[in-house]
């Protein structure tokens, strides 16, 4: 069940953060909104680890996943702005 909650929240962290940030280079469609979520919700957890906000084995919550998923999307936007 984690795996799917995973899925379901990064999809949603996917969207708001695709409607937070300005900018036309996004990626589109159901898949890489998930995607883009989920790496977020991802590297909030490791960056929370790294500075010590979570414990080993705890999670980003949703805010966290959001956040999270704006830097991986500006990244994007950089990267897809250079090629």
């Amino acid at each position: 069940m984690s795996i799917l909650w995973a899925i379901i929240v990064g999809f949603f962290a996917g969207l708001v953060a695709k409607w937070i940030t300005p900018g036309d280079n996004k990626p589109s469609g159901f898949i890489l909104t998930t995607v883009l979520g989920i790496v977020g919700a991802v590297l909030a957890t490791w960056l929370g680890q790294a500075i010590g906000w979570y414990q080993q084995g705890d999670g980003a919550g949703f805010i966290a996943s959001i956040v999270g998923a704006v830097i991986i999307l500006l990244a994007w936007t950089q990267i897809a702005r250079r090629v």
